[in-house]
């Protein structure tokens, strides 16, 4: 089926209407909290929607997490910054509304940013959208600093403004500190007056002051690719730099019809040229049908390895929670190394911590799960949600010839999107060797070969939809996971 475009029923005064009390969305968060679709340890909305994952940082023992939030359904309109905060990466916490879109430098929407810690200070970037009453949108970079109190106070005035030898596409910044140059940067996700996706850098000897232009990031070999680069992420895992970035508005080999896209290099970055070299090609971060806006967090202590989280979705797409007014969650966390060349990920260590006993083996899934698939050489087949007889599900066969994984969604009940497309490959040139596959209530993400590629998707299974087959031989363990987001109405 296809569902109906919440553009095609909100209106725009709907969209954008500010948030006055909690009070306005206190009976849509009941109602939302009823949904079976609901996640039992992923972080999700308490009602509306939730996009791209912002302020991801490690600050004085805690773990701050914020994400773009409209209030009002699935519907991408006014965002607000909602906050969630671990321990471990595993529990989240409800904060509230971190921050809110009430200045004229960001009346139409506090968009996304990152964060990071300098001593006792945490400090949050963000795009602020402004829109003039003609709607000709000026994005401003702009920042706040969490206090003591866990609120945000924002700099009254931006760190800068937008560029006019660029498109208004200026958004997403994402801030680090070099030590080496005892410098900060600030990496702007950019489009340029060719509609040719680029990256900006600003640098400053302060976090919230002195920023200067220093020029656009250079890619050799990518001066042509995607048409905007969105949420521009740089990270160093054991001595090498990982450029991340989401290429919108164009459709690269493998991935259908979609037009948004979230990939990586491995490589170098020269701060003094600005000049990135990638050790090889680009790679997908994860093949799924819906991961986007991936960020790094910022203060991991760790030089061997980040920590990644991302949306599960895409801006473009539509889902079955959409008609119940909310929409959006993010990953697990996932630990990424370097191996061989490329990022390795896994599920943050702690997940293990909140298993919930070991659950039998028999073809039935109990839910929210933690599934390891160990697989025989040659022909391999795992077939995810389906009926009590085998049939149908989410399927995923290894193809030998093609050598690849083929990943086939369109023979569950509930299909969506099924225009952008239901099948995609993952490259497994050595074969299969083991599928480990987190199931929530709406989403599943899969492992390949201890991390070697990921591929996460969202799945709604109807009540008859609860069965697996596996090809003969291969080994299955399954672990019951307990809850580990309370979806308390916090605003």
């Amino acid at each position: 089926m296809r569902l109906p475009r919440p553009e095609q029923i909100w209106t725009h005064e709907q969209r954008y209407r500010i948030l006055k009390s909690p009070d306005e969305i206190r009976e849509l968060h009941d109602r939302v909290a009823k949904d079976p679709y609901r996640q039992t340890f992923h972080v999700q909305p308490i009602a509306g929607l939730s996009s791209d994952p912002n302020g991801f940082a490690y600050h004085k023992g805690v773990w701050h997490l914020y994400y773009q939030w409209c209030p009002w359904g699935a519907v991408h309109g006014i965002k607000y910054w909602y906050h969630v905060t671990s321990p471990d990466l595993i529990h989240w916490k409800n904060e509230g509304v971190g921050m809110a879109p009430d200045t004229v430098y960001d009346n139409m929407g506090c968009h996304s940013g990152s964060g990071i810690a300098v001593g006792d200070d945490l400090y949050l970037l963000y795009t602020g959208n402004h829109r003039d009453e003609n709607w000709i949108r000026t994005p401003y970079t702009c920042a706040a600093k969490l206090g003591e109190d866990g609120k945000l106070t924002k700099l009254p005035k931006p760190l800068f403004g937008p560029r006019d030898d660029y498109s208004e596409h200026q958004r997403d910044p994402k801030v680090v500190y070099v030590p080496e140059k005892k410098k900060y940067y600030i990496f702007i996700g950019a489009q340029n007056l060719e509609k040719q996706g680029r990256a900006l850098i600003y640098e400053s000897d302060q976090p919230l002051e002195g920023w200067k232009f220093a020029g656009e990031l250079k890619v050799p070999g990518f001066e042509a690719f995607g048409g905007m680069w969105e949420c521009p992420c740089i990270v160093r895992i054991s001595g090498k730099d990982v450029l991340i970035f989401s290429p919108q508005y164009t459709k690269l080999p493998g991935r259908a019809e979609s037009t948004n896209h979230n990939v990586y290099m491995v490589g170098h970055m020269d701060y003094d040229t600005l000049t990135f070299t990638p050790d090889s090609g680009y790679q997908y971060l994860d093949f799924g049908f819906d991961f986007y806006a991936a960020q790094c967090a910022a203060n991991v202590e760790d030089p061997d390895k980040a920590i990644l989280i991302s949306w599960i979705g895409l801006p473009d797409n539509h889902y079955p929670a959409d008609p119940k007014d909310w929409e959006g969650t993010m990953i697990v966390p996932r630990e990424l190394r370097i191996k061989d060349g490329k990022l390795y990920q896994t599920p943050v260590a702690d997940l293990e911590k909140v298993w919930d006993g070991e659950a039998p083996a028999d073809g039935t899934l109990p839910g929210a799960c933690d599934m390891l698939v160990t697989v025989p050489e040659g022909a391999f087949d795992l077939n995810l949600f389906t009926k009590a007889d085998g049939t149908g599900g989410f399927t995923i066969h290894y193809d030998q010839e093609k050598k690849a994984l083929v990943i086939d969604k369109s023979k569950l009940d509930e299909r969506f999107n099924d225009e952008v497309g239901e099948v995609l490959e993952v490259p497994v040139p050595d074969g299969v060797k083991n599928i480990r596959a987190i199931i929530d209530s709406c989403s599943v993400e899969l492992y390949i070969n201890d991390g070697a590629s990921t591929f996460s998707a969202h799945v709604y299974p109807s009540a008859a939809e609860h069965g697996y087959t596996v090809t003969d031989g291969a080994q299955v363990k399954i672990w019951k996971i307990k809850p580990t987001v309370v979806d308390d109405f916090v605003v």
